[in-house]
């Protein structure tokens, strides 16, 4: 089982020819409202590529929660560790320009609530393969949950793919911040993208990036966009899978949808490569797609694109 303890949010989508500047009004082309939240979208994302998910987070008590919860479990997600608190639920407002760039904005709402992992999550995290975690909740919150899988298992250091034991931290640094001592001894993989990767280590080439943050991590994965992602262990393993060559419409949750995919390549038992390439599928079959959890592909969908692809 795959656990996800993360945040929940109502994307709030504007898509446009271009984003408007400072102080200037432009007409959109469409507008939606869509079930989204890195925990969220990485969860649904594991979940329809074929992982059993448990998602781990709170929503508020207003008319976007009920929807949340049901999109998580619309898409088999165990939705048991989702708490309804007082108060308005996370939400994201999203500018997609023409092409697929976008900009975001989030306001944490429910998400901001959590301090960490209840009892009940951490039986329900002492019970999985993998923890997924992003940093769109308090960092305290983050770093409890982190030690708890660490606590329960004992931290993975060293890991290789397709050998996990216990309960393995795989952290999305999203968004870039600083990160405690504490939080980088319990994560096995960490999956920045190249901006979150120079954000951490000071160092603009992610080859360079990935050096360094292998000095914090056991694995680290740097993703590129439409140039692929990197990889690299302690091991000396060093790996580049080329994107897989797509015209993008939404570019919103692929990240999350990589992350999502790789957590299940990896409790599969699929080696570095493999899980890489199985990862890029499902990225790249989601940016063919508006909207976040509405993008992400299935398991068959994916399976057709590696079997393509190879």
């Amino acid at each position: 089982m795959i656990s996800v303890f993360g945040s929940a949010n109502m994307d709030l989508v504007a898509y446009v020819a271009q984003a408007p500047k400072p102080g200037e009004t432009i007409t959109g082309r469409a507008f939606r409202t869509i079930p989204g939240g890195k925990g969220a979208n990485q969860a649904i994302a594991a979940a329809r590529a074929g992982g059993r998910v448990a998602f781990l987070g709170a929503v508020g008590d207003d008319a976007f929660g009920p929807g949340l919860r049901a999109a998580l479990a619309g898409a088999g997600v165990d939705t048991r560790g989702v708490r309804t608190v007082p108060g308005p639920s996370g939400v994201a407002h999203i500018v997609v320009q023409d092409g697929g760039d976008n900009s975001i904005i989030v306001v944490p709402g429910a998400n901001g609530t959590l301090t960490g992992p209840s009892a009940e999550d951490a039986e329900t995290i002492g019970r999985s393969r993998a923890l997924l975690l992003q940093l769109e909740l308090p960092m305290e919150a983050v770093v409890a949950a982190a030690c708890l899988a660490g606590a329960v298992t004992g931290a993975v250091t060293g890991a290789v793919a397709g050998a996990v034991t216990g309960t393995e931290v795989i952290l999305t640094p999203a968004p870039a911040v600083p990160l405690p001592t504490e939080l980088l001894d319990a994560v096995g993989v960490i999956v920045p993208n190249e901006h979150e990767a120079a954000v951490l280590t000071g160092r603009d080439d992610p080859r360079d990036a990935l050096e360094a943050l292998l000095d914090l991590v056991p694995e680290v994965v740097v993703t590129l966009g439409a140039r692929g992602a990197l990889y690299g262990s302690r091991d000396g393993v060093r790996l580049h899978e080329p994107a897989v060559p797509v015209r993008a419409v939404d570019t919103t949750a692929a990240g999350d949808t990589f992350a999502g995919a790789l957590a299940v390549a990896r409790t599969e038992g699929l080696g570095p490569e493999g899980a890489l390439r199985f990862a890029s599928a499902a990225a790249a079959l989601s940016v063919r797609r508006e909207g976040a959890s509405t993008s992400m592909p299935h398991r068959p969908e994916i399976d057709r694109l590696v079997r393509d692809r190879t």
